[in-house]
């Protein structure tokens, strides 16, 4: 039974591959419109490479063994964790990745938390830096101090100030994308925090330079007021916090360990989305309205313009040789989807899963090697 479940399973993921194959064809053409893939699946977007989906089924089956199973059939997290081994062969075949993002809560350390000491994916990332990888940290927190995204991500900064003390790691670039595409640090193991502030107009793509202030004020101020509407509505123990490229709502101060529940989030990043969607501003101003998990914000920008900008500033990365890895693709204010727009990804879903998807990478390289 196994046997034959195993060759079913690889033969629909071969005929989804040549699906995807033929689709890229007609992408480099310009006539994707015309692809197969495209009549069945309207929605569908840019491959940045083609994914070797038949051998990473094969190769998650021996891990999983999802043919072996008698009553459950092959689930979403067997999926997506296929889609993430093709696309992690794919990239190790066609070179060496030249940047690897990450999104931050979630992803590198529970949400809320911070990226300690003792974090196993420190090691992972030196790793990488030691192979003269890049490394961006694409997130929705936003911050204009060095000092605050040092609390939330020290235990990396440290570590990789001790390997150049070590000369473990030679001029590694590690960059972090706050307030999912506004504010840019760069690591420099001799500025305070070991982060250095890159002015804006230093790492702003062209298209960026066209959004005037007085619209980016108004599709906060529209959001704003998107958000006071929920507050009202669903009564919730909120308030509004207001930055100069963001709005939000978070829990009253004060109010303890107030948790909203999914709903009330999800339902105020939609009603949200709508409104600014049918804005003016709206239809002049990028813009991510993304549930938080216990907040909801509203950012200019979002992390497709995020990871464009990190490809820039680290001297024209391509999509095709970058790696977005998060957690946040699937429910209403999910911030990591726009990241498709820009580079390959992986869909994690939480920190010990990203630990296994760079030792899952490092595997590949390596086989590669041989």
């Amino acid at each position: 039974m196994a046997t034959g479940a195993h060759r079913r399973y690889a033969e629909i993921m071969h005929d989804v591959e040549e699906l995807i194959n033929d689709h890229i064809e007609q992408q480099t053409r310009g006539t994707q419109a015309r692809s197969k893939l495209k009549h069945l699946v309207p929605s569908v977007g840019v491959f940045f490479t083609p994914l070797l989906l038949e051998e990473a089924f094969k190769f998650q089956d021996g891990r999983r063994k999802i043919s072996s199973r008698r009553f459950v059939p092959p689930s979403f997290n067997d999926i997506r964790l296929t889609l993430n081994s093709a696309q992690l062969m794919s990239l190790t075949r066609s070179g060496s990745i030249e940047l690897l993002t990450f999104d931050g809560d979630v992803t590198l350390y529970d949400d809320g938390e911070s990226l300690s000491d003792e974090n196993p994916v420190i090691s992972r990332i030196l790793q990488l830096l030691s192979q003269g990888t890049h490394i961006g940290i694409v997130t929705a927190a936003g911050y204009t101090e060095a000092a605050k995204y040092y609390d939330r991500l020290h235990g990396l900064l440290d570590a990789v100030a001790n390997a150049i003390t070590e000369k473990e790691v030679n001029d590694p670039k590690v960059i972090i994308l706050g307030g999912e595409s506004n504010y840019l640090f760069e690591f420099d193991v001799h500025a305070e925090s070991f982060l250095r502030y890159v002015p804006r107009t230093t790492w702003m793509l062209d298209e960026m330079r066209t959004w005037q202030e007085d619209d980016i004020q108004s599709l906060l101020d529209v959001a704003e007021g998107a958000l006071r509407e929920c507050i009202d509505n669903m009564q919730l123990s909120a308030e509004i916090f207001r930055k100069d490229r963001a709005v939000g709502i978070i829990p009253v101060t004060g109010a303890g360990k107030q948790k909203f529940n999914r709903e009330q989030l999800e339902e105020t990043v939609l009603v949200t989305q709508q409104i600014l969607d049918l804005s003016s501003p709206g239809k002049k101003i990028p813009f991510c309205a993304f549930n938080g998990g216990n907040d909801v914000f509203v950012d200019i920008g979002d992390k497709s313009w995020g990871v464009l900008a990190c490809q820039r500033y680290l001297g024209g990365i391509e999509g095709s040789k970058t790696l977005h890895v998060g957690d946040q693709f699937l429910s209403a204010g999910a911030n990591d989807f726009k990241a498709r727009l820009a580079c390959t990804t992986a869909w994690i879903a939480n920190p010990a899963e990203t630990v296994a998807l760079l030792d899952e990478l490092h595997y590949h390289s390596e086989r590669q090697k041989k």
